[in-house]
């Protein structure tokens, strides 16, 4: 089964303006055939998300009218134009709408559902969407708006903001990804209006995004993120909050964007693995965005010189929203005009720098969590997810159904590069049930191809095994598939184990259920409101691979050493001390250091590249 969202990397799509052109082109056509006598370009079939998408094709013929000339499209714009401010423009409150600080106020906005009270809570972003279309259609209705009407408009997108900012509470989703938005819509009304106003906007604009936003950012991985939904970063409105902060930079030019765009943007190419793929977030787990994200990478990926457009999207919306059939939908109408406005190409060259929370080299990758515990790993096209064991999740050694993974105090990283190879040793102190402190040395070594985990721990009562992955999904050249198969070696005795019970709470990487889907039937909240990464929290158990402890380890260690992706017989030999023991493969030795570190404290490594073999 292949994964519904995980697609083509969003660098793939042709971004020259030949292919912009084309895409304006089909959309006029298709959005032509569509208008009706009333100036409506919804989609028939659209029932939510309604009230700014005629107004985003509307945007989307006014930018193609400024680059084309097509005599056809001034009077669809002024018709579908009229068609939104007589049909689209509200006044009286939802009712049910929870979010007012001032009832009765009489300032416009736009509903999520058109029929009263029948879905207000999303009123507040699709108001932020309409200020967004308002907005582009002001800028591109030049030559083809009356005074009359381009003053209609400008008074609703002025009174939009004025609903957002004064009317309502502020951001009332806790969405990073809308409250940006509405900022970017007010720094764009701002160049619309007379001096005096456009101040006030624009000083309102910047005081929301230092106060209300920035201020409230949360930490994850190194970094400081616009909260989204809850948690840190949600897979599909992380790269649309990018977008947004790219946008914003644009207009505006004010350095606090590029600022956290750029920190944004390392924080993704940290998460995602060489093929692209990532999973996790506290919304959607793995409904990745597809042209809604292309602003953003593509800005930010130049600007801190990493190739972000390797990341999947959702090519079905590789251009614009889509419905089913394949018809278009207004929704999200803007950022596909400020991406064909943008000249910014795609940066397609890996960073160069070290990540603290990554490893990657050719087609292997391991994007680390907060903890400094693989939260996914990348072997040549196949991917593994943090395996489950008795409600702990992660990668490290089990005794007696208890992982030892959680760090108590602090964890400490040594990146190192070596000829072909790469390597980074990870240092945690943990605490078993016995109490007993330990120091778990992890070191993951790659030649691009392989990778090497070498897990060494002071010795562990019992019979210990390491927990070393869920294999969860393949790259399957253009799309990602379900699976649960993996190339993987020990040095000791290896096992793909399946859950011992069934229910919902047990992930079994054998049936066509997906990580996602899994995790919303775990969350507290019905699904697209629920927390899935909180879901997939309270997963007893999963499908795991378990490793035995590699023989001939040094005195007092227990030494776990694993082989992801191709190769011939792995037999590794161990020697040194417990404090410094040594692992010699096919393709390396590696001395790893004393868990103390050196004088200060910093952990110690040598990787010796082997010669291979004659031929």
């Amino acid at each position: 089964m292949r994964l519904p969202y995980q697609r083509g990397p969003l660098h793939s799509l042709p971004d020259d303006p030949a292919a912009y052109d084309a895409v304006l082109a089909a959309v006029t056509e298709e959005a032509l055939a569509r208008l009706t006598p009333e100036g409506n370009l919804e989609h028939p079939a659209a029932g939510v998300d309604i009230g700014d998408t005629s107004l985003g094709i509307t945007s989307l013929l006014a930018l193609a009218w400024q680059r084309t000339k097509d005599p056809r499209l001034p009077e669809a714009v002024r018709s579908s134009l009229a068609f939104h401010l007589r049909e689209r423009v509200y006044t009286e409150d939802n009712p049910g709408y929870p979010n007012l600080r001032r009832r009765n106020s009489g300032e416009p906005y736009a509903r999520y559902a058109l029929e009263a009270g029948a879905h207000p809570l999303g009123d507040w972003p699709s108001t932020v969407w309409a200020l967004l279309q308002a907005v582009n259609v002001l800028d591109a209705g030049h030559g083809i708006l009356d005074g009359e009407q381009r003053r209609e408009l400008l008074e609703s997108a002025h009174g939009y903001w004025r609903r957002l900012t004064e009317t309502t509470f502020f951001n009332p989703q806790e969405a990073g990804n809308q409250a940006i938005g509405c900022v970017v819509g007010g720094l764009m009304l701002a160049r619309q209006l007379p001096t005096p106003e456009a101040a006030l906007v624009r000083t309102c604009a910047m005081r929301l995004y230092l106060e209300e936003i920035r201020a409230r950012r949360v930490r994850d991985r190194g970094a400081l993120l616009p909260p989204e939904h809850g948690g840190a970063y949600d897979n599909n409105y992380g790269p649309i909050s990018l977008s947004f902060l790219a946008q914003a930079h644009r207009v505006s030019g004010e350095a606090v964007f590029a600022e956290d765009g750029e920190a944004l943007a390392r924080y993704i190419d940290a998460r995602l693995t060489v093929g692209g793929f990532d999973v996790g977030g506290p919304r959607y787990s793995e409904q990745h965005c597809g042209f809604e994200a292309v602003l953003g990478l593509r800005y930010f990926g130049r600007r801190v010189g990493a190739d972000l457009g390797r990341y999947r999207g959702d090519t079905r919306w590789g251009r614009h929203a889509v419905h089913p059939d394949g018809g278009v939908d207004g929704h999200f109408a803007f950022m596909l005009v400020w991406q064909i406005q943008d000249g910014t190409r795609w940066h397609r060259l890996p960073s160069k720098e070290p990540l603290r929370h990554q490893l990657r080299s050719g087609r292997v990758s391991v994007a680390f969590d907060d903890r400094m515990t693989p939260a996914l790993v990348e072997a040549v096209g196949t991917y593994f997810l943090p395996a489950a064991v008795n409600r702990q999740h992660g990668f490290g050694p089990v005794v007696d159904g208890f992982l030892y993974c959680r760090p108590l105090g602090q964890v400490r990283v040594r990146d190192l590069r070596a000829g072909p190879l790469t390597g980074k040793l990870v240092t945690k102190p943990v605490v078993g049930r016995d109490h007993v402190l330990r120091h778990v040395r992890s070191l993951y070594v790659t030649d691009g191809i392989s990778l090497w985990l070498t897990v060494a721990v002071e010795r562990l009562p019992g019979s210990p095994y390491l927990l070393a992955g869920l294999p969860y999904a393949a790259d399957d050249g253009e799309r990602v598939r379900r699976t649960a198969e993996a190339e993987v070696m020990s040095a000791g005795g290896l096992r793909l184990t399946h859950p011992p019970a069934e229910g919902v709470d047990h992930f079994d990487a054998r049936s066509e259920t997906t990580q996602e889907q899994a995790a919303f039937a775990l969350a507290a909240d019905p699904r697209v409101y629920g927390n899935p990464d909180e879901g997939w929290r309270r997963l007893v158990s999963s499908t795991a691979l378990e490793a035995d402890p590699a023989p001939g380890a040094p005195e007092g260690l227990h030494v776990f050493a694993v082989r992801y992706g191709p190769g011939g017989p792995y037999t590794p030999m161990l020697a040194g001390t417990s404090a410094r023991p040594t692992v010699s493969t096919e393709a390396f030795t590696a001395l790893i250091g004393d868990p103390a570190g050196d004088d200060h404290g910093e952990p110690e490594l040598e990787i010796r590249p082997r010669r291979p073999p004659a031929r």
